[in-house]
């Protein structure tokens, strides 16, 4: 496949989106969006499609894609620092829906963008998706049931971004053994809830007993040293406000901050991070805590002015980021 003219990125998804509620009333697309919230917020997994026809899916589009987009390129980004040389040739993008983690897949790997396969089991997504990456990444969209009976091809490279939610404990369990079966690579992501942190520990630990080593966001294949109930790992993508978002949410910002939880995992050697920022940096004057997650659990770490240039790193130092920065890259 010839080279896009517009490669993947965040602002090729903004502009392929631009427009994409023409001609849908406002009122119409911003009580979409709101069902919407509300299924992804509920607690009870369902065995149909959320996106039912084409309005649900420009909403959800124009709503969605951005945030899942940057979400997933934050996992995609900690995964190839841990393993740089790596590319993959072939992506499966189960329930990719309109394809945003298939966008940021493309882009992460802009130079020689693997071949990718959205599997999503409601057609008018599977649709938009196909009319909004035309000629932006080479893919194949299939309509597939994704449950139990879900047989996957061979890959170099799976995502799961957004979709253990809304299956039972049984499909999830089968989709995440099917996924380590199938692919050298899998980046699952969910939202940044303690409940999705919950189903990413869940994949995890499916995921190692499959003989998977974790590449990020931990330093280890280890037990998780949070106790249960007291905490959640999770991290944060800032994301472009769309006229949509303002609109449903009546804010003023231009911004807002996507939460996040998120594994990946190979069959192949990777280098992880020493340590991996936890937390939001808190700076002082003088000073810089760092929340970090290490082979040796959770700790805290001060860095001061006496630490030279290893403090203006330390200001330097974002909310997921590899610690010591001499590891990145």
């Amino acid at each position: 496949m010839n080279a896009p003219a517009t490669p993947p990125s965040a602002e090729s998804l903004r502009a392929a989106l631009a427009g994409l509620l023409d001609g849908l009333p406002p009122s119409r697309a911003a009580k979409a969006v709101e069902r919407l919230i509300a299924n992804y917020r509920g607690t009870t997994p369902t065995d149909a499609p959320v996106l039912r026809d084409r309005s649900d899916v420009a909403a959800y589009a124009a709503y969605r894609m951005p945030a899942t987009f940057e979400a997933v390129r934050g996992a995609l980004d900690a995964l190839r620092d841990a393993a740089p040389e790596w590319v993959p040739g072939t992506h499966t993008d189960v329930g990719g829906g309109t394809g945003a983690a298939s966008w940021a897949v493309a882009e992460a790997w802009a130079e020689e963008p693997p071949r990718t396969t959205v599997l999503d089991w409601a057609e008018p997504a599977l649709a938009l998706g196909r009319e909004l990456a035309d000629g932006a990444f080479d893919a194949e969209w299939r309509r597939e049931r994704i449950g139990t009976a879900l047989k996957l091809a061979d890959a170099d490279l799976v995502t799961v971004s957004y979709v253990l939610k809304e299956l039972t404990e049984a499909d999830r369990t089968a989709l995440v053994t099917e996924t380590a079966r199938a692919a050298r690579a899998v980046v699952i992501v969910e939202p940044g809830t303690p409940d999705g942190y919950e189903r990413i520990i869940a994949a995890r630990t499916l995921l190692i007993d499959a003989g998977f080593t974790v590449a990020a966001p931990c330093p280890h294949s280890g037990a998780c040293p949070i106790v249960p109930g007291t905490d959640w790992c999770h991290f944060s993508a800032r994301v472009s406000r769309s006229s949509l978002h303002r609109q449903v949410k009546g804010g003023s910002l231009p911004y807002e901050d996507e939460k996040y939880s998120y594994v990946a995992a190979t069959r192949f050697p990777v280098t992880p991070t020493v340590a991996r920022v936890t937390r939001r940096p808190q700076i002082r004057k003088g000073l810089v805590q760092l929340d970090l997650c290490g082979p040796d659990g959770l700790a805290r770490e001060t860095v001061t002015k006496r630490h030279g240039p290893l403090y203006k790193q330390a200001r330097d130092a974002e909310w997921g980021d590899s610690w010591p920065p001499e590891q990145d890259g």
